[in-house]
């Protein structure tokens, strides 16, 4: 939004072009993003960030106009469950996609209806990336004592958009169990590999005011945690 402001009044600067349209991507705000690099690309080569992204852009427009479409028919049918995670920086609200991940879904929601996530932490929040949560231990060790099965190796796995909703799991498949994570950018390396099961509806925010973590270090700050999960249908 900054950028954009600078721009439409005045300030054409090549760097401000690029990182504009490098934020732009990130937020799936694509036509803009494609707008801007290609601007500030005619004046100077981009950087390599730049580069990939415009590179990348068309396979993320032609999967966002995908998703922009089952998110249409999800809205007209208005039936999908969704939870509330009231958090320590703010109340966020999820839809579960139970068509594509059923098993995924109905593991989330029973154990939001046990209470198991209230006062978990997100234990990892890596900037641009992702922002973990779902261990009982605050460390990424822990889980629920078993596992459920990957949702995310047939031809109708929803993709990884900023505000995705996914499952968590180890190196091998089908390792799942309480551990999520929330993408906070479009990562498309991650398509097919691990279970998207919903998207945040409300509250998108609040994932940027979450407390950076890397999950191995001690961090200067006390983690952001769930407060309460509550599920509202």
């Amino acid at each position: 939004r900054i950028g954009q402001l600078l721009m439409a009044n005045g300030y054409d600067d090549r760097k401000v072009q690029e990182t504009t349209g490098v934020a732009a991507g990130m937020t799936n705000h694509l036509q803009q993003a494609r707008e801007y690099l290609e601007q500030a690309d005619q004046k100077e080569p981009l950087s390599t960030i730049g580069r990939k992204l415009l590179t990348t852009l068309p396979e993320m427009e032609a999967a966002w106009k995908e998703e922009q479409q089952i998110r249409g028919a999800e809205q007209r049918a208005d039936d999908l469950p969704r939870v509330r995670l009231s958090t320590s920086q703010g109340d966020v609200v999820v839809e579960l996609f139970e068509n594509e991940a059923p098993q995924t879904v109905g593991n989330f929601v029973e154990l939001v209806d046990q209470k198991f996530y209230d006062g978990s932490y997100f234990h990892r929040v890596i900037p641009h990336r992702v922002a973990q949560g779902g261990c009982p231990n605050g460390d990424g060790t822990g889980g629920p004592g078993y596992s459920i099965r990957c949702e995310c190796l047939g031809d109708d796995y929803r993709r990884h958009f900023r505000g995705s909703l996914s499952m968590a799991r180890t190196a091998d498949p089908h390792t799942g169990g309480s551990q999520f994570f929330f993408c906070m950018a479009p990562l498309s390396d991650l398509d097919g590999q691990y279970t998207v099961f919903g998207r945040i509806i409300e509250g998108m925010d609040v994932l940027a005011k979450l407390q950076r973590q890397d999950g191995k270090t001690k961090a200067p700050l006390p983690a952001d945690r769930i407060l309460k999960a509550t599920v509202e249908r």
